[in-house]
């Protein structure tokens, strides 16, 4: 082949190569499988290329024998098929076939103890929504921004994460089209969207610069590819969206790290943040990244190290035949917020596929550590039935359940969703005794029903009231009324003390002709924000 025609063949391929690497931007790795295939498809594409103008030269002349013949294409192909083996040989290596228990010590699991791991939450701290209708707020928020909404759209990111105590979604704006970018791209998205999960409140946050990297960009500004040409080597894994404790915008792009052979084990070896403002990134380790970031394991990267870590204590083969001892995860799961970090829970069950669980696992996002509890109960999806045959005239579906700590019962709590996919009832499902499902039209309502059944089926016992009875006398500073669950209550204030008195009218009626100025002996008992009055007397 003369000379000229092999150069044009090397710049051809040169080109397809760039071209193929700036759209796929595979990472520069060995452990990678996009660069194998990346590899594989140049080679395939110079053949072509090839056989192309060995074809146009000779079109009348080509015989076979001619083509075995050309160095070049034998050389192409013996490489093909070699690097087609070693891709192989290193996948059946690099595979839990052989590597059964270096998989399953990838994960480090401790046994937890449920009632001191899990505090009870207050209800301004619990996540009612799940991300479905999250996005129905985030559009609908969307829709009110006139100014914004025929430019931009929400993106469908929205991750859980823990903002100055509190569960919220996060998601950046999108260019509405092609052109939307062309004409908004010098100023960038101007806004996120930050929804509170506990109390439904929808903020459209507007910044000061607007953010330039992102993945509704179309060439070098677009998070992935800004991300590869900062480092050319790195594996990423799924990306996450965050805000620091200011409210500035953020790319959590973990690195993963392979300890098995060539393609096995996957973990993560560090972790990228990367400005969505300004573009600059900054690379931690696993155990260096900062407090506020609450996404480096993805929710399915734990749940496959978790499954490895339960199915294959006694070897592969056990894992697919016997299977004695092989635990797996359930179909689906939530997210936990506990100390400002976000834990991914889920049900255990084992592989035989029965209704029941046999106990559950919360993994910390961020630090990967992870601990099982004990505790034989209904599958998520049984609860979930369970609660929507509560409401099954009203045809409401039920989201995957949040696992709860009420009165140290290991909960369900289920938020139940019309057609339109707005919330209309909860549901408090027992995780042991799912046959007790309690129903409320509000989330402290849902949880009188469900104290109540406790009682009612002796999973609880009433408690004893064992405080002390003390009295005081004094003139009353200050008096308010307010009606808690239908009854009416006064809050009295008086001289001297700091406390405030709950004194109920059902069992006080004479608190009604209490005045600022009187004077009244009170006989009550202390209580955390009011003090339970037990006797009233009016001088």
């Amino acid at each position: 082949m003369k000379t000229k025609t092999k150069g044009l063949i090397a710049l051809i391929v040169v080109i397809v190569a760039a071209i193929y690497y700036y759209v796929t931007i595979p990472a520069i790795n060995i452990h990678s499988t996009d660069t194998w295939g990346a590899v594989l498809f140049l080679i395939v594409i110079a053949l072509i290329v090839k056989l192309f103008f060995y074809g146009f030269r000779n079109p009348a002349k080509i015989r076979i024998s001619d083509l075995k013949e050309s160095k070049i294409l034998r050389a192409g192909v013996i490489l093909l098929l070699v690097l087609g083996a070693v891709y192989f040989i290193g996948s059946i290596l690099s595979s839990p076939i052989v590597n059964a228990k270096k998989y399953q010590k990838l994960m480090k699991v401790e046994q937890g103890n449920f009632t001191e791991d899990v505090e009870e939450l207050s209800f301004d701290k619990i996540p009612l929504l799940d991300r479905d209708t999250a996005a129905l707020l985030g559009d609908r928020k969307m829709g009110s921004m006139v100014d914004m909404v025929s430019q931009f759209e929400a993106d469908d990111i929205y991750s859980q994460i823990n903002y100055k105590d509190n569960p919220v979604r996060v998601t950046p704006l999108r260019y509405a089209s092609v052109i939307k970018w062309f004409t908004n791209r010098s100023e960038g998205i101007p806004a996120y969207i930050r929804i509170n999960m506990a109390n439904q409140n929808t903020e459209l946050v507007k910044l000061d610069k607007g953010m330039k990297y992102v993945n509704s960009e179309y060439f070098n500004r677009n998070i992935y590819r800004h991300l590869r040409f900062a480092h050319p080597t790195y594996i990423y894994g799924d990306l996450s969206f965050e805000i620091d404790d200011d409210g500035v915008p953020y790319w959590i792009a973990p690195v993963k790290k392979y300890n098995i052979g060539l393609f096995g084990g996957e973990t993560i070896g560090k972790v990228v943040i990367c400005n969505a403002i300004t573009g600059e990134t900054t690379t931690y380790k696993t155990t260096d990244v900062p407090e506020w970031v609450d996404r480096v394991y993805s929710a399915d990267l734990l749940v496959n190290l978790f499954d490895y870590y339960g199915t294959l204590k006694h070897g592969f083969f056990n894992s697919v035949l016997s299977q004695k001892d092989c635990l797996k995860t359930t179909d689906g799961y939530n997210y936990l917020a506990l100390d400002d970090d976000v834990w991914m829970y889920t049900g255990v069950t084992s592989v035989n596929g029965d209704q029941s669980n046999v106990g559950f696992v919360l993994s910390n996002q961020r630090t990967m550590e992870t601990k099982y509890y004990e505790c034989e109960g209904a599958t998520e999806a049984s609860a979930m039935s369970s609660a929507e045959g509560q409401v099954q005239n009203l045809k409401y579906s039920a989201t995957f359940p949040l696992l709860l700590n009420i009165s140290g019962e290991p909960t369900y709590f289920i938020a139940l969703k019309d057609d339109a996919g707005l919330v209309k009832k909860y549901a408090m499902v027992n995780v042991q005794k799912y046959q007790i499902v309690a129903i409320g039209d509000s989330v402290s309502q849902c949880e009188d029903n469900y104290l109540n059944l406790l009682l009612s089926n002796g999973v609880k016992e009433e408690a004893k009231d064992d405080r002390e009875i003390e009295t005081i006398t004094g003139e009353i500073t200050k008096i308010a009324q307010a009606v808690i669950d239908g009854t009416s209550h006064y809050y009295l204030m008086i001289d001297g003390s700091e406390d405030i008195f709950d004194v109920s009218v059902v069992d006080y009626i004479d608190v009604v002709r209490c005045e600022a100025g009187q004077t009244v002996t009170m006989e009550y008992k202390k209580g955390e924000k009011a003090d339970t009055v037990v006797s009233l007397k009016i001088k």
